[in-house]
Order: C-alpha cells, then structure tokens, then sequence
C-alpha cells in the first residue's frame, strides 16, 4: 500500500476511563477526592505488525523472509516457504 500504518499507541485518557470505573484517590487526610488520571496503550498490534512484516519482508515467490530480530523466536529459521 506503501502508506505508514500506525501499529501501537499511547494515550492519555486522563479522568475519563477513572470515572466509569471509580477510580479515586485523596492526597491528603480530609481533602477532597479526586479521580486519577489513566493512560491507555498499546506495546504491538498483533495483526498490523504481521501486515508490515508481510509487507516489507515477502519475496516475489510467495516465501518471507524472517527480519533477523526474530529469528530467535522462529527456531532459527530465515524464511517461510509455502507448503506445496
């Protein structure tokens, strides 16, 4: 598509998410309370990081090449070939 896609995210939701779930704290004895504020993120997308790994990483003959970064976690190997 040659478009850059977001594939994770942080945002700051401040006091939105704390009050739906009542979400409080008190700073100091007899004051007042107050409604934390939250963040909401995502570490990776699952299935947009595989899109842009298909994406950058697959050869004209259907195979994909492993980025070197996971090899490890693919048991060493460095593509993935169709099965006939």
């Amino acid at each position: 598509q040659k478009k850059y896609r977001e594939i994770s995210s942080c945002s700051n939701c401040e006091d939105f998410q704390a009050r739906r779930a009542m979400i409080r704290y008190r700073s100091k004895e007899k004051e007042k309370v107050n409604f934390v504020h939250t963040l909401n993120g995502s570490g990776l997308a699952v299935g947009r990081t595989l899109v842009a790994i298909l994406e950058n990483f697959q050869q004209k003959d259907g195979s994909v090449v492993i980025p070197d970064v996971l090899r490890p976690y693919m048991g060493g190997h460095e593509k993935i070939i169709r099965n006939p």
